[in-house]
């Protein structure tokens, strides 16, 4: 496969991953990135610490493979976790699972990551990070339950996997990459406030003050 643009980006946001302490200790992790309204570019499966061009293949939104490149058995347990994804958001151009481990701390207890963190506001993040119920994973139950919780939060970029890990989706690899990282951060800064009493929630206002903030000044996460 050649080194494409797009190529590149998932590279780079892997490598973002690597480099910010994002995967657990097995280094494993999937991502993918839109190509177009009709497939993706996956990784195949194992480690993404040295993610190369060899170790992606494009995928159409049904979950086949359309390249020549073989999926690791891991992946294609979970590939329709990804397209069923994009299907349900046209406007997502990335979709990334890891186990980060403050944000996995959470889907393990079971709990919502409350809007605590101003920066993930700016990523579009305006409510609590629900969580989804268990089931096996890469399942018609677990992708299922996946996409339910998409549609019933239109603007909501992660989900919370109950006793697994945390999926995020946004525009571009990149994005998604950096929004994985602040989500960890935050759940990283609630478990230790719970030493000084407890994280206190952004005030409701914040969201538009925040949106004006950003439009004011042009600026992107």
């Amino acid at each position: 496969m050649e080194k494409t643009p797009i190529a590149r980006q998932l590279i780079d946001a892997a490598q973002l991953l690597v480099n910010s302490g994002m995967l657990f200790r097995g280094e494993h992790a999937n991502l993918s990135v839109r190509l177009d309204g009709d497939q993706i570019l996956i990784t195949r499966g194992g480690s993404i610490v040295h993610l190369g061009v060899d170790a992606l293949a494009a995928v159409d939104l049904q979950g086949q493979t359309v390249s020549n490149e073989a999926m690791d058995p891991t992946m294609q347990e979970v590939v329709h976790m990804h397209t069923r994804v994009y299907r349900a958001r046209p406007s997502v151009g990335a979709v990334i699972h890891t186990h980060a481990p403050h944000i996995t701390a959470f889907a393990v207890a079971h709990r919502p990551l409350p809007l605590i963190y101003e920066p993930l506001l700016r990523f579009g993040v305006t409510e609590s990070v629900p969580v989804v119920d268990w089931a096996p994973r890469g399942s018609d139950q677990s992708v299922g339950a996946i996409v339910d919780l998409i549609a019933r939060h239109p603007g909501l970029p992660a989900v919370l996997m109950a006793n697994h890990g945390v999926l995020v989706f946004h525009r571009d690899a990149l994005t998604t990459a950096r929004l994985l990282i602040t989500l960890d951060e935050a759940a990283e800064l609630a478990i230790h406030a719970q030493a000084l009493g407890g994280a206190q929630e952004l005030p409701v206002a914040a969201i538009d003050q925040v949106r004006e903030r950003m439009a004011a000044f042009g600026s992107r996460p």
